[in-house]
């Protein structure tokens, strides 16, 4: 299995250990992997020491990791310009939605993806321009997907966004669909965010897409269109999910929540919450999924999106 090796400048969301023999698990706001440090590695303590100061301090650490492995190589502290330019650079959503419990196994799909009836998110009064068929939504998920990294090319948009990378970046590649979405065809795109911050929860899915590996997270996030159905004399607003790195095709919203609980991938797979966001959220900015950034001029996006561009899913 080939290194990789990335360097950012993160905050500590939560440092936990698992049941039984389990190492602990190391999560950081700015990444949805799931990192560890090898019990091997001689600075070992010294790097767990750094990130728990980090995470009583709620202070960034510059990291070092090697996605690959979901290794943490190296912490170190941010120099003073760096500490200051990340504080310049975070901005926070304002009055964000709630985060909602949810027992994924319990839901009624019959019900749970309607938008007038069940899904009275505040977020949905401040767009009403949906989507006004599956047809049209079909279109801009094919649009979407034919922009990925692993295609040739040539792309209508820069960069290209690294769908066929499911490891990490699911905020970059959710936020540079949210901007297509609103720009080029002008419909109503929140984002949905999944959380696994309860216990010992881990999101766990089966890259089928990309190789058939299996791949965890502790938060997934992609944009959730409204889109209109007409079956006869009815008319329905279904909460659709735009996911190119999971699906081939936009999937109702308890269906995107329900791939995330692959338990044959890990045993303890399972949602936590789940939250419907207004689109320019970007990344959480705590554990408890109530805070998060925003990334307006999309500079981290497309930061992320070239980082990954030449990464793949599975070895």
């Amino acid at each position: 299995m080939p290194t990789t090796r990335e360097t950012g400048i993160l905050t500590v969301a939560a440092i936990r250990k698992p049941k039984g023999e389990g190492v602990e698990e190391y999560l950081f706001n700015e990444r949805q992997q799931i990192f560890t440090i090898r019990p091997t590695l001689e600075i070992a303590e010294d790097i767990s020491s750094q990130l728990k100061q980090a995470l009583r301090k709620k202070e960034p650490v510059k990291v070092v990791l090697d996605p690959r492995r979901g290794l943490i190589q190296r912490v170190a502290a941010p120099s003073p310009q760096e500490f200051e330019k990340f504080h310049a650079e975070r901005k926070l959503l304002d009055k964000p939605n709630k985060t909602v419990r949810i027992n994924v196994a319990a839901i009624d799909p019959t019900r749970f993806n309607l938008v007038d009836h069940y899904l009275k998110v505040p977020t949905f009064r401040l767009c009403t321009r949906i989507v006004p068929s599956y047809t049209t939504a079909k279109k801009i998920f094919y649009y979407r997907a034919k922009h990925s990294c692993h295609l040739p090319g040539p792309y209508d948009i820069t960069p290209c966004v690294p769908f066929q990378y499911a490891r990490d970046g699911c905020y970059a590649r959710a936020h540079k669909m949210r901007w297509i979405i609103t720009t080029k065809y002008r419909y109503c795109c929140e984002k949905v965010f999944s959380f696994a911050n309860q216990d010992n929860d881990t999101l766990a899915v089966k890259a089928d897409k990309w190789g058939g590996c299996c791949v965890t997270w502790w938060y997934h996030v992609a944009p959730l269109i409204r889109v209109r159905v007409t079956l006869g004399k009815w008319s329905i607003v279904l909460a659709m999910v735009i996911d190119p790195s999971m699906f081939n095709k936009p999937v109702l919203l308890s269906t995107w929540l329900s791939a995330q609980e692959n338990t044959l991938c890990r045993a303890n797979a399972h949602v936590s919450m789940y939250s419907i966001q207004p689109g320019s959220a970007y990344s959480p900015a705590n554990y408890s999924g109530t805070a998060f950034t925003t990334d307006p001029a999309y500079t981290a996006t497309d930061i992320t999106l070239v980082n990954y561009s030449s990464l793949t899913t599975c070895p």
